[in-house]
């Protein structure tokens, strides 16, 4: 979603207000959008919890919670609801309304639904958060830390870390963890009108944890399948667009940057050959 420049100056100056306001209240293994956090700390945090627990003379296992749709079911009753619990200027409350029930687009999908087989016409206006806008980022933060406070305070989970929707839990007892999956998932429904969806899964953690675009073990990391495949499908087109002069080939050397960066954060000798064979056979396309 790309705003107008009035309408970013708006949401920065809420962000700069609200945010350090609200990041007090959040716990520390809440990693999505928020200073110092990120990505990398989280799979450093997963990975450091991985190796404590490996050592112990218990089989572990993982609880993976993957929310159905999440930016697209965030139901604006509710998210206004929680605001109201901490914000009491009813001015500022007028103003989130305001942006949280805009009328100019219907960005929510009903239950069940994806964005692609979702027709413009059957989009919601009273839920949703359009993707990409600053405000969103830290709605969809304050929504969820209802969530995170009910895991650490009521159910007293220790292995529980969150990046936005994605959420992972460990523990000793699979038993327990169903248990946990059932709690957690009437909470979302009952509480915040959300779904768990078939992603959702209990896994011993010697299987790898998929977790931030990694799949990560006690000992080592690696990049997801998926998104391996995403980056080589996107060089293969880069290097054939540079080469018959239809993309900039600083687009090529800025692409090559950014995953040379992403390269240092995981185990990454076998996909470095595979996308240097990727170069030296660029010359035959």
């Amino acid at each position: 979603m790309a705003l107008q420049f009035k309408d970013r100056i708006v949401q920065w100056a809420i962000y700069r207000h609200l945010n350090p306001f609200y990041d007090k209240q959040f716990i520390y293994d809440s990693y999505g959008c928020r200073i110092g956090k990120g990505t990398h700390n989280a799979a450093n945090r997963l990975e450091y919890w991985l190796r404590q627990v490996n050592r112990r003379d218990k089989k572990y296992y993982f609880l993976k919670l993957d929310i159905s749709k999440y930016f697209y079911r965030i139901d604006h009753e509710v998210l206004i609801r929680i605001l109201e619990k901490r914000i009491k200027d009813p001015d500022l409350l007028w103003l989130l309304s305001t942006i949280i029930n805009s009328e100019d687009t219907a960005f929510g999908l009903p239950a069940g639904v994806s964005p692609d087989d979702c027709p413009k016409e059957e989009r919601l206006f009273d839920k949703g958060m359009p993707i990409g806008n600053l405000t969103s980022q830290l709605f969809a933060n304050i929504y969820l830390n209802e969530l995170d406070q009910y895991a650490k305070n009521e159910l007293r989970l220790h292995y529980y870390i969150r990046y936005m929707d994605d959420v992972i839990i460990l523990h000793d007892d699979k038993a327990f963890l169903h248990e946990v999956k059932d709690r957690i998932e009437i909470f979302l429904n009952e509480k915040l009108r959300l779904d768990l969806n078939a992603k959702t899964c209990i896994r011993p953690i010697k299987d790898g944890v998929e977790f931030v675009g990694f799949r990560i073990w006690p000992t080592h990391r690696k990049l997801k399948k998926t998104t391996a495949k995403k980056v080589k499908t996107r060089l293969k087109y880069l290097i054939k667009a540079v080469a018959e002069g239809k993309e900039d080939p600083g687009m090529l050397q800025r692409s090559i940057a950014s995953y040379k960066g992403i390269l240092e954060h995981f185990n990454s000798y076998g996909f470095r050959q595979s996308l240097n064979q990727m170069f030296k056979n660029r010359g035959d396309q």
